[in-house]
């Protein structure tokens, strides 16, 4: 086994105390390094660290403990254990040179064996602190890589939970409004066909018959007759429409969830926001409190994406919620400006959505909101793991974090956030065609 290098540094300005310590200390397998004053003392340790420091208190120049204050006072000396060497036996002058920071004393005239012994002793004290120093090191770096390690893996179990937990909701749910809706869909145009007939009936008998009798003429004004011919198609028309919509609804939440697709998949990036929008309608409407959020699409010629769809379409679904909630916490700020000296009798919430081709790898969709901004300080923590800044119940400080996992790090593409208190927010997804 390596003998361990053991280095001790010795200031004293006696030649002849030099000559005694240093033969005394190479028997021992010491290697020594030597100044004659304080001063020359301070300027070589800056770049020489021994192991110890034995530091003759009475110097001419600057004595020992003036030494040791300065040494203490250095980044670079601070952490060199000091020992004093004195003939002074005045208590008083040992106990400053402890509150300086020296940790020993040895008297003059030497003794080889309290020598030895109290520099053996110190410097097993110094290695195994500095041995204990690097090992807390080492595990703090072995506990903070497990703690990022487990925090991913959280995120990755809630990400998977939720998705597969949303993805069932959402796939339960469409099949449930699709049966009877398609049902009711294919017989709209039988009941529109059977009604059509019965008016046409009612025509005929009209004309073949255009005198009714007392009771029916009382039927056909109690049942309001001309409203009822009128209006009978329209409402039929209305039906019709209010099942297309539901219909398109069932499409879009089928298209959001792609519950059954575990792998990566050519996907429409266009279809996945278009769907997403769909099934926010009822957030974009107009509320009590304000008007209703206005979309602006932007769309390029994109072609297919591969990609996990419903895990991208869950990052669009966080986005987007997103900006309606900060179009919503604007509408307060807004009742307060002074909008007509901008030239607008009020400023409409908008989201703006783009899609553009980078290169011929690379697509970006950009979500942008005319909202009040979000400031510096908060952007540095946006994707951070349990950062939120809505009300306690209203967010988790997991949408971000696990869009940006999701885009980052299992689509291989970027996430960023430009945002200006005053000026609203974008969030650029940045995607390579093939991850």
């Amino acid at each position: 086994m390596t003998e361990p290098y053991k280095l001790v540094f010795v200031v004293d300005d006696s030649p002849t105390n030099l000559q005694i310590l240093l033969e005394l200390l190479d028997q021992q397998g010491w290697y020594v390094a030597i100044a004659k004053s304080g001063e020359e003392a301070i300027k070589k340790l800056q770049k020489l660290k021994p192991d110890l420091i034995l530091l003759d208190v009475i110097m001419p120049g600057i004595d020992g403990f003036e030494t040791c204050r300065r040494l203490k006072a250095s980044d670079i000396t601070a952490n060199i254990p000091i020992i004093f060497m004195t003939a002074l036996d005045n208590p008083a002058d040992r106990v400053k040179g402890l509150k300086l920071g020296a940790i020993d004393y040895i008297t003059k005239p030497f003794q080889q064996e309290e020598v030895l012994t109290r520099l053996d002793t110190h410097w097993q004290l110094q290695y195994l602190r500095t041995t204990l120093e690097q090992q807390v090191a080492e595990r703090t770096a072995a506990l903070t890589d497990t703690l990022e390690h487990l925090k991913t893996s959280q995120l990755q179990l809630i990400q998977s939970e939720k998705m597969a937990a949303l993805g069932e909701l959402v796939a339960g749910v469409a099949h449930e409004i699709k049966n009877p809706v398609t049902f009711i869909a294919g017989n709209l145009s039988h009941a529109d066909s059977y009604v059509n007939g019965l008016l046409g009936l009612l025509d005929l008998y009209q004309q073949d018959f255009p005198e009714a009798t007392p009771r029916i003429q009382a039927e056909m004004e109690n049942l309001d007759l001309d409203f009822v011919r009128i209006d009978f198609p329209k409402l039929l028309a209305s039906l019709k429409l209010g099942t297309d919509r539901l219909q398109s609804m069932v499409r879009s939440l089928r298209v959001f969830s792609r519950a059954h697709e575990t792998e990566r998949v050519a996907a429409d990036i266009h279809d996945g926001i278009d769907s997403t929008l769909t099934i926010l309608q009822s957030r974009l409407r107009a509320q009590p409190n304000r008007v209703e959020i206005q979309i602006s699409k932007d769309y390029a010629e994109l072609p297919l994406v591969n990609c996990y769809v419903s895990e991208l379409n869950q990052v669009l679904m966080n986005l987007l919620a997103n900006a309606i909630d900060a179009l919503e916490e604007a509408i307060p700020i807004w009742e307060q400006q002074d909008f007509e000296s901008l030239g607008l009798d009020t400023l409409v919430p908008m989201i703006r959505i783009r899609t553009a081709m980078l290169d011929a790898d690379r697509v970006s969709v950009a979500i942008a909101d005319n909202g009040p901004g979000i400031p510096e300080a908060v952007q540095a923590q946006l994707f951070d793991a349990f950062f939120t800044t809505k009300p306690p119940g209203k967010g988790t400080g997991l949408g971000l974090a696990i869009s940006y996992q999701t885009v980052v790090e299992k689509h291989n593409g970027t996430l960023t956030c430009n945002s200006e208190l005053g000026r609203g927010t974008e969030f650029v997804i940045e995607l390579p065609i093939l991850t």
